[in-house]
């Protein structure tokens, strides 16, 4: 029997043609493409989350103060007989007023809670870091010493004042809500401030938050591990009453 061997077939393996340097670059510009669409849409992903954590869950508990103010005539917590206009003010001194306890005073005032995690739990919200793993937020208020201008120039004095407290918040979502509520991104100014800064009257000039995204949670290290957690920290929002 007769083989026929075609003139492809006969070829030797040294005129096969292999990939040239044009189709490498071009392969790896393409991937390189692809992988830079995946991180852009991740990260528009994210911060249209931080949005709408910004625009659902904050700015709802901000209405929702609104709406109890106007309703009862007193922070939540305060006392009927004896009104001080703090939060907790006569009734728990300057404690937190966090979880059932401020679910119940909202809702037997008539306030809808905004949607938080699950029913039940109103007061807090889950979200995603900037490695996409979860992290949770919850909203508190309190009275806390607030630093204000004095009667000179460069001079600082404390006040009592209301706040939302809100804590498990990353730094690229304090740092946005910062943005959004004061125009800038300053642990120290504005009515969005970390605690350590809230009262600090020695401290005249602006200060970074405390955290970044490449903190590992829960330590002092700083890492930059995909799988990590990264550092949260807490943040105050002044109430404007």
């Amino acid at each position: 029997m007769n083989f026929r061997i075609s003139p492809r077939q006969q070829r030797s393996p040294r005129s096969q043609r292999g990939f040239t340097m044009v189709e490498l670059s071009v392969s790896m510009l393409v991937i390189g493409l692809l992988l830079g669409a995946v991180a852009v849409g991740r990260d528009l992903q994210r911060t249209a989350a931080n949005q709408r954590l910004s625009s659902d869950f904050v700015q709802g508990w901000q209405l929702a103060y609104e709406a109890y103010i106007n309703g009862v005539g007193r922070p939540p917590g305060d006392s009927a007989t004896s009104p001080t206009g703090q939060v907790n003010g006569a009734t728990a001194g300057r404690a937190l007023l966090c979880g059932d306890a401020l679910q119940n005073a909202f809702l037997a005032a008539g306030v809808r809670l905004p949607e938080g995690r699950t029913e039940g739990q109103g007061d807090r919200y889950v979200y995603l870091d900037s490695n996409g793993n979860p992290q949770e937020v919850q909203v508190c208020f309190q009275n806390v010493d607030w630093a204000e201008p004095g009667a000179t120039v460069g001079a600082y004095v404390t006040r009592p004042r209301n706040v939302m407290v809100l804590t498990g918040t990353t730094y690229s979502l304090v740092s946005m809500l910062d943005q959004q509520v004061d125009g800038r991104s300053d642990a120290r100014f504005g009515r969005l401030r970390e605690p350590v800064q809230a009262n600090a009257v020695a401290v005249t000039t602006g200060q970074l938050w405390s955290i970044d995204d490449r903190d590992q949670y829960g330590t002092t290290n700083a890492r930059t591990f995909d799988e990590d957690q990264v550092a949260v920290t807490t943040a105050y929002l002044q109430m404007m009453r």
